[in-house]
């Protein structure tokens, strides 16, 4: 695979257009409401047992409101909003296990993969946490391989003097630091306060600790941040050196995010800037030895996405991208999206919601989608276009027993303009991304979405 990023801005602008990010096809804006559990029992009856397994827990509770914030969270100082919520997501994981054939002896697949995410995890106290694993670790038999990944989302202002060794103790391997940005007026404009040193230090007791892959997300496109104030939080980046990082693009969204509300239109970068920030960025990161895996994501050449992109083994799920899609992906917590077999399933979004199914002992099932052959198909060529730049039409052919060329000309024919300007080259054998269109794979991607120009496109943020 060739890693090489070109940049166009004249291009990048052309293309610049909204879109989703494909950690699913369909999106989940083709998810169907239900009022019931039955189909996600019929998923779990449905499904493979001899798939491993990767579990999310969704924690929801913040102390903190960060202006830019789009996710499904609860802010709160009240920790004893933590107890009860607990107690339901044991119960729904209980409920879940069950359908696996827990409760009937049988075997049930190991668990690969692991992540805490939210919300801020560590709202949890160290008990609590301490709790929760153990629970999980009783219910389901977790691998010891050397590449199982048990990871957690970390808010540094939120660590106690113990937790991070805590964590280790407890088996987690991977760790995600929110940083953003190190600027003092971003921080300030986007209610994020954490000094410099903060995370300095909280990335050399990772280390010490022996955390196998540190990841550290970035925001382009806050308030108040220019080219030059961003390139003071890379060098910062680049002289910790984490194993990941993800420099994700901030979208504006306040009709749609109460927070960012708080943010001032006047006070964000122009377009021009916001491209200048991400081209330097990409510039700098490169040259640091940073491989570019795609959609924002950067990772040393010897971290395990890195790996998994050469040898043409990465993924991408719910997750983002993992090296474990093979898995079926069982979501826990108001919010979270599970993956079995063809089903996605997705929970109960309002914590009112998610505590009355359970009370009424049904799975907190709140929409659906159910794959169809078609979906397979393109669910296939979106993930290798973003995993791997390219599609090889006779992989599709065997797979799916299909002329794929013939099958996909119509969506072939949408990349036309695409291929004119030198994005994408389309051949007998495949469909490949070359290097100036890598930034704008998602377009690519999009013309094989068969449901995409059925919505308005203000329902995704822009590629860019």
């Amino acid at each position: 695979m060739n890693h090489t990023v070109s940049w166009d801005p004249l291009l990048i602008q052309r293309y610049n257009r909204p879109g989703p990010r494909y950690t699913s096809y369909p999106t989940a804006v083709e998810f169907v409401p239900l009022d019931n559990d039955i189909l996600e029992r019929q998923a779990y009856a449905e499904r493979n047992p001899e798939r491993p397994l990767s579990l999310y827990l969704h924690i929801p509770f913040c102390r903190h409101v960060c202006y830019y914030c789009g996710c499904n969270k609860i802010v709160t100082k009240d920790i004893s909003r933590a107890a009860p919520y607990l107690q339901y997501l044991k119960d729904e994981i209980r409920r879940k296990h069950a359908l696996l054939g827990g409760n009937q002896g049988g075997r049930i697949a190991r668990v690969e993969q692991l992540h805490l995410g939210g919300g801020t995890p560590t709202f949890l106290s160290d008990e609590q946490l301490q709790d929760l694993v153990s629970f999980l670790r009783e219910t389901f038999e977790f691998s010891t391989s050397e590449d199982a990944d048990y990871s957690i989302e970390i808010d540094p202002r939120e660590l106690r003097p113990g937790t991070l060794t805590l964590l280790r103790q407890l088996g987690f391997n991977r760790l995600s630091y929110g940083v953003q940005d190190l600027q003092p007026e971003v921080q300030q404009a986007v209610n994020r306060l954490q000094p410099e040193e903060m995370i300095r230090e909280v990335m050399a007791k990772a280390r010490v600790l022996g955390f196998r892959s540190i990841n550290i997300d970035l925001i382009y496109g806050l308030p108040n941040q220019t080219r030059d104030s961003f390139d003071q939080t890379l060098d910062t980046m680049i002289e910790l050196s984490p194993d990941r990082l993800s420099v994700f693009n901030y979208a504006h969204l306040p009709e749609r995010f109460k927070p960012q509300r708080r943010i001032h239109a006047e006070d964000l970068p122009s377009a021009q800037e916001k491209l200048t920030i991400l081209g330097h960025c990409i510039q700098r990161l490169t040259a640091a030895g940073y491989q570019y895996i795609g959609m924002d994501h950067f990772a040393r050449p010897d971290d395990e996405l890195a790996l998994a992109q050469t040898a043409g083994k990465l993924h991408r799920n719910f997750q983002g991208y993992t090296t474990h899609g093979d898995c079926d992906l069982l979501g826990f917590g108001v919010s979270s999206i599970s993956q079995i077999g063809d089903y996605y399933l997705q929970n109960q979004v309002s914590m009112d919601g998610y505590t009355a199914a359970l009370d009424k002992t049904q799975l907190p099932t709140n929409k659906y989608c159910k794959v169809t052959r078609d979906d397979q198909i393109r669910r296939r060529v979106i993930s290798e276009l973003l995993c791997h730049l390219h599609v090889d039409f006779s992989a599709i052919d065997a797979e799916f027993q299909i002329n794929s060329r013939d099958y996909l000309l119509p969506s072939l024919r949408r990349l036309d303009p695409m291929v004119n300007d030198g994005l994408v080259i389309i051949t007998g054998s495949g469909v490949a991304i070359r290097d100036k269109g890598q930034l704008l794979v998602r377009n690519a991607c999009m013309a094989f979405d068969e449901y995409i120009y059925q919505h308005e496109q203000q329902r995704f943020s822009k590629a860019i």
